[in-house]
């Protein structure tokens, strides 16, 4: 892989890893109703589930999912079902994980789960295969380079997000009345971050359902 390639490879991954989308809002929200330590559970299990998917693209196996429709609305349906789910546990949480440690709980599995639940994910790892690995006499060795830097990419992403939801925390839990912490500010930021992923929802949809004429062609 020459320096060309590779330095559009790693605008590919700054413009992809580091824009909002479910993993950096769930990183920022957990971070935010849980703390840092709680939430690299999720952030550690964004690069493992992706590194995965990434591999069975690589291995041929996304290009057969993807041109199978009801494979492909299986993903697309079941993603956007999941997200929805958590947006509205977010939406009506105005507690600290002490007072409400079971509102919004994402753990490392369901973390890694996530991305074979993103048709965004299965894209962007099938447009790294074909751009960057497949038809190449050095195939492997191609996707033995690749892959390190998109899992840095994917934890560096998630993590950076995850700090500006740590380092919120604290205002986020007031303002105190009578000795109480009104959660006012906490559900204002939930419900910024519920209708993020709503919107990251219809997205992956009308994105999805853009796909029916690629695929098929």
């Amino acid at each position: 892989m020459n320096a060309t390639e590779f330095s559009a490879l790693l605008v590919l991954a700054t413009a992809t890893s580091f824009t909002p989308g479910p993993n950096t809002t769930l990183s920022t929200a957990l971070a935010a109703n849980f703390g840092l330590r709680r939430a690299l559970r999720f952030i550690v299990a964004v690069p493992v589930g992706w590194g995965l998917l990434f591999t069975l693209c690589t291995a041929g196996v996304g290009a057969l999912v993807m041109a199978v429709p009801v494979l492909r609305w299986a993903i697309l349906l079941g993603g956007t079902g999941y997200l929805l789910w958590l947006a509205r546990r977010l939406w009506g949480s105005r507690s600290m994980s002490q007072a409400d440690p079971a509102r919004l709980n994402v753990g490392f599995w369901q973390g890694v789960g996530l991305q074979f639940l993103n048709i965004k994910a299965w894209m962007l790892a099938l447009s790294i295969v074909a751009g960057w690995i497949a038809g190449h006499a050095d195939a492997m060795a191609r996707y033995a380079a690749v892959l390190p830097v998109l899992l840095a990419y994917a934890f560096f992403s998630n993590f950076s997000y995850a700090l500006v939801g740590s380092l919120l925390r604290h205002w986020l839990a007031g303002p105190v009345v009578d000795g109480q912490a009104t959660g006012a500010r906490l559900q204002a930021f939930n419900r910024m971050m519920s209708l993020a992923l709503v919107l990251t929802a219809v997205w992956m949809v009308a994105g999805g359902a853009g796909l029916n004429g690629k695929v098929g062609a």
